[in-house]
C-alpha cells in the first residue's frame, strides 16, 4: 500500500491548523456529553442556554440573550416561544419600547436550573480534569486572548 505525504502549508499554518482540530474535537465530545445531560432534564442545548442566561444574568431582551447565546436572532425567537409555552419564562413589554419584550425565568425554570446546575457544573470539572489549576488558567488565558483578537 502506497502512503501518500500530508499536504503541508507551512509549519507555523500545520500547527495551528493541528490545534484547532483538537480544540474542535474536545468541544465536539463536551458538547455531545452535556448534550445528552441537559436532554435528560427534557431540555435542548438552546433551552438551557436562554434558561442558564437568564437564570444567571437576570431579566433580558431576545436581542441580549441572542448575543450572549451567540444564537440567531430566528433561532432564539423560537427557543424563547417554546419555553414560554412550558411556562419555564415569562416576558413583559419593555417599559421605554412597546415593541420589545424582557424575557425573565419563572419560577419553574429556576427549579430546573437549580437541579441540573451543579452537576453540569461537576461535569466541566471532570472534563477539566487531566489540566492542572496553573494549564485551566493558561488555556482561559489563551483562548481569551484569541477571542479578543477576532
Amino acid at each position: 500500500m502506497k502512503i501518500h505525504p500530508t499536504k503541508s502549508y507551512g509549519k507555523r499554518a500545520d500547527r495551528i491548523m493541528g490545534a484547532w482540530i483538537q480544540l474542535f474535537r474536545s468541544y465536539n465530545k463536551i458538547r455531545a456529553k452535556e448534550s445528552a445531560y441537559i436532554q435528560s432534564f427534557s431540555l435542548t442545548m438552546n433551552q438551557f442556554q436562554v434558561l442558564e442566561v437568564l437564570y444567571h444574568r437576570g431579566e433580558l431582551s431576545v436581542g441580549a440573550i441572542t448575543k450572549l447565546t451567540m444564537g440567531t436572532h430566528g433561532n432564539t425567537t423560537v427557543v424563547v416561544k417554546n419555553l414560554k409555552r412550558d411556562g419555564l419564562i415569562s416576558s413583559v413589554l419593555h417599559e421605554n419600547d412597546k415593541r420589545s419584550s424582557i424575557l425573565c425565568i419563572t419560577q419553574k425554570g429556576k427549579d430546573i436550573i437549580e437541579n441540573l446546575f451543579p452537576n453540569h457544573a461537576k461535569n466541566f470539572e471532570d472534563y477539566f480534569d487531566v489540566l492542572s489549576d496553573d494549564e485551566v488558567d493558561t488555556l482561559f488565558s489563551l483562548l481569551r486572548k484569541l477571542n479578543k483578537a477576532q
